[in-house]
């Protein structure tokens, strides 16, 4: 066995162990409220998944952990869908009246923090049950920041090239050295967002275990509530304000927050995709007010409110809900539709194309035009001050046709499984944009994803993976080059 496959497996053994670790918190909530199937799953899944990972690392740890690109490549990916199963196991066992199809759909939306949900009855759930689900995207949302930050700029994946940090090696091989520094600074500012996030859940009314339940779905802009209500339970104490600014909080960049510890305040504001984030935001949010005001849904405060919370939610990929905008008309509609293929900036838990990608397209394209009409001019592409090469215009640009093929393919095959047209194009959009809810009355903000057909699942919960590990990730295993020495 290769150095290389040996240090895959070892990282795998590591997160399998260390995420069965933290399913004694569920165990522990459901044993305490009497829940004891629920309870006993828990355990024994904490148990079996803490010895399969260790036995794993043990026996394959390796000398180095040096890892090749195709290796880098392969514990991106390998590692959400492998503790997906692990995290299933409490889910399907547990009494919850759930399959292994659904089991494993609820899983993957968590990890990915899509948010998307085959789960009603949420009130009358067990405690340790709902707290596993935000378990898993609090996880899900620090993962993919160390990923994109660490990882994918060093392996080129969507011009996330563009974010590599000053200190890192242009080699894959210090990838997993790099990803542990990174991982050990972003934790401390995604923990002091969270328990921030939680404090003010709690001024505002929200009990002890919801304010904390919420607050680790919200940073990590993931979207499961303890309530089948969502955000709409808790907006009599004005949640909905301080889950605004969170998920906004949460759709930075983290680098620069680093920088801001660092003692340099303006880092946010000199990033270009900061202030075309905020410009989509307002832009966005007052079209929305107006539509709904104009409309006589809402009066115009209560319209306002309504309009940001729901829009901001769409567009970071947050999937919370405080109305059911399905219902808004045919124009509030489309704008969500829209909305979904936002996203905010890279290096956040935010998810979908991304802001930054717009701009460098638009970019590129002005540059194309100008060289139409002065053939002879010479215009260099900059974004941020730094110079943009042509590498990284040409993975943008394939990043988005990627998504934009997935999407038109996915949307497809669900159309051909049977869904109406409305669910299998917003199913499509909403999972492999992961923003959680799509549109219409089976998986609008007032549905779930339960009533549809198993294999729509199973398309979906691709469509999650593939769009939390930014498409080319994935597309990339299935590739023969990719497997060739």
């Amino acid at each position: 066995m290769s150095s290389s496959v040996r240090t895959v497996l070892f990282v795998l053994g590591i997160l399998v162990a260390s995420l069965s670790a933290a399913k004694l918190i569920p165990a522990f909530m459901d044993l305490n409220a009497g829940a004891t199937e629920s309870a006993a799953a828990f355990f024994w899944s904490a148990g079996f998944g803490v010895f399969f990972g260790l036995a794993v690392a043990l026996a394959v740890r390796p000398d180095d952990r040096n890892l090749t690109t195709r290796s880098a490549f392969l514990v991106t990916a390998g590692s959400w869908v492998v503790m997906a199963f692990f995290a299933a196991l409490p889910l399907r066992f547990g009494g919850h009246e759930l399959g292994w199809t659904d089991s494993m759909f609820e899983v993957i939306s968590g990890l990915t923090t899509t948010g998307a949900t085959v789960v009603s009855g949420l009130d009358g759930r067990p405690p340790g049950f709902l707290m596993w689900r935000a378990i898993l995207q609090w996880i899900g949302g620090i993962g993919i920041i160390v990923t994109a930050m660490a990882i994918w700029p060093l392996l080129g994946v969507g011009g996330m090239q563009l974010f590599k940090l000053e200190s890192s090696d242009n080699s894959s091989e210090k990838v997993l050295p790099r990803a542990a520094e990174i991982a050990a600074a972003v934790s401390l500012i995604y923990l002091s967002l969270t328990a921030a996030c939680a404090m003010a859940y709690g001024v505002t009314g929200m009990g002890a275990f919801d304010a904390i339940a919420h607050a680790m779905t919200t940073v990590a802009t993931a979207g499961f509530s303890t309530r089948d209500a969502s955000m709409g339970a808790f907006t009599e104490g004005g949640s909905d304000y301080v889950a605004m600014v969170f998920m906004l909080l949460a759709s930075l960049p983290f680098v620069a927050y680093l920088m801001l510890v660092r003692g340099h305040p303006s880092a946010f504001w000199r990033d270009p995709q900061v202030r075309g984030f905020f410009t989509v935001i307002a832009a966005a949010i007052a079209a929305m007010s107006a539509f709904v005001i104009a409309a006589d849904l809402y009066a115009p405060g209560a319209g306002i409110r309504t309009a940001a919370f729901n829009t901001i939610s769409v567009i970071t990929g947050t999937g919370y809900a405080t109305a059911d905008f399905g219902i808004w008309g045919a124009p509030a509609t489309a704008g969500f539709f829209v909305l979904m293929f936002a996203g905010g900036c890279a290096g956040s838990t935010t998810c979908s194309v991304k802001i930054f990608r717009y701009q460098i397209a638009l970019l590129a394209m002005r540059q194309h035009i100008v060289s139409l009409a002065h053939p002879r001019a010479i215009t260099p592409l900059r974004y941020g001050g730094r110079p943009v090469s042509p590498e990284l215009v040409y993975s943008v640009l394939g990043f988005l046709f990627a998504f934009i093929a997935v999407f038109t393919v996915s949307a497809a095959v669900l159309a051909a499984i049977g869904l109406d047209t409305t669910t299998a194009l917003s199913g499509a959009a909403s999972t492999l944009a992961n923003v959680g809810p799509g549109l219409g009355e089976i998986i609008g903000p007032a549905g779930t994803y339960q009533p549809l057909p198993d294999a729509a699942k199973w398309v979906m919960s691709a469509n999650m993976l593939i769009g939390r590990l930014e498409v080319l990730t994935v597309l990339i295993l299935f590739t023969p080059r990719f497997w060739q020495s």
